[in-house]
């Protein structure tokens, strides 16, 4: 007899679990395997789970805004595969969709992640559960990854438990958790999830040479991240803004960004709104962050070498990523189309001087050709153009 989850959990009173319809041949066509019998039964029972106020259960589902199935295990399977190059070349585990590869399941709230070892067996409901684990989980040592001879529902029952019903522990065993089966609630209103449609490259062949090798300047970048219809500036002028600055900016900043406008290039690097009055006024992102900088260089001067604007020579931040990286303009010499790009790196030591102007910094960083500490480039089994992109704000953004 298969062992069912209802044997050892009860629903929370609160928000319990409702399931959201799965079209199983299209999201087992699109994975180009079958899926476990117990997964395809508590997703048709519980839908996407909070389990043991611990576990995330993710099935196939969208909350717009939020999560899509697709999306998410595109993305962990990407990390999953950068995280494996750390193990020992024997060691590595091999990751969706290569012949074999974990496929992830679930996800804990300390970020540990659940997979399937799909190279058990061809037969899904024999596949074992692989966790790769964030924090110190005892028994665990130094690995990261672990491997149980445990089914989906074999692990869930094991992390709900009082004693060992195995002569012993299987592994380092999150838990012991409640046996409280949940709605997650940042799905509350998850909808039936569809793979996406086929659609052509973006590019031609032709094209994609032109954006990855032998094209340079705008007529590469254009390529690599067309630019919007109506790029966003804000509702001020270029004069206003110099005068308010007391100085000009580069020549080549100007024009990228009247062809592009205020956005987020790639989903990272996001360029500040330059010609916004009122309120988040440009001048006002430039102060804060220099003032921050102050303080830092005030406490460690070796570590934050850089002066700041307007002190002379000073650092001009224009662009910022998503995980605090700064890019920027010495502001050397009266000529401003001759200050030199540089990135005040948020989790590394500060380096010198970008060699090259904006346009082509940005072209190089999206081909993943730019190393420099605070530019995270695409990883060696990313498609550069789909790394690429260039999203614009619009009135609301605050950048």
């Amino acid at each position: 007899m298969t062992l069912d989850i209802a044997a050892f959990t009860e629903p929370h009173p609160e928000r319990p679990p409702t399931p959201v319809a799965v079209d199983w041949a299209a999201v087992e066509a699109w994975l180009g395997t079958p899926l476990p019998d117990d997964y395809k039964r508590l997703a048709g029972t519980h839908g996407p789970l909070d389990f043991g106020a611990y576990l995330w259960i993710h099935t196939p589902c969208v909350e717009e805004g939020r999560f899509d199935y697709g999306d998410w295990l595109r993305d962990t399977h990407r990390r999953a595969r950068i995280e494996a190059r750390a193990e020992p070349e024997d060691e590595r585990p091999v990751i969706h969709p290569e012949p074999g590869g974990l496929l992830a399941w679930g996800r804990s709230r300390g970020s540990d992640v659940l997979f399937w070892d799909t190279s058990v067996s061809d037969d899904p409901n024999k596949w074992t559960v692989v966790v790769r684990h964030r924090g110190p989980v005892p028994g665990s040592g130094l690995r990261a990854w672990h491997r149980y001879d445990l089914t989906l529902t074999g692990y869930l029952r094991h992390t709900v438990r009082s004693e060992w019903e195995l002569p012993s522990p299987p592994g380092p065993l999150i838990g012991p958790l409640p046996g409280s089966v949940a709605r997650t609630a940042f799905l509350s209103t998850a909808t039936p999830w569809a793979p996406p449609e086929p659609t052509e490259p973006r590019l031609t062949e032709g094209q994609r040479r032109v954006a990855l090798e032998t094209g340079s300047g705008l007529d590469a970048l254009r390529l690599l991240s067309p630019p919007p219809r109506e790029p966003y500036l804000g509702d001020g002028t270029w004069e206003a803004l110099f005068d308010e600055l007391g100085t000009r900016l580069p020549r080549e900043y100007v024009t990228l960004m009247e062809l592009y406008g205020a956005g987020c290039w790639s989903e990272w690097l996001r360029f500040l709104t330059p010609l916004r009055t009122g309120e988040h006024r440009f001048i006002h992102h430039v102060e804060e962050t220099a003032d921050g900088y102050r303080q830092l260089r005030g406490n460690h001067p070796r570590s934050y070498p850089l002066s700041v604007w307007p002190e002379p020579g000073g650092f001009l931040p224009f662009a910022n990523s998503i995980d605090s990286d700064f890019l920027g303009w010495l502001t050397e010499g009266p000529d401003p189309d001759a200050w030199p790009l540089i990135v005040w790196p948020r989790h590394a030591e500060q380096g010198p001087p970008l060699r090259s102007g904006l346009v082509d910094t940005l072209v190089a960083w999206q081909r993943g050709t730019l190393v420099t500490e605070g530019l995270a480039c695409p990883d060696e089994d990313d498609d550069p153009v789909e790394f690429a992109g260039f999203r614009s704000w619009d009135d609301r953004a605050h950048w």
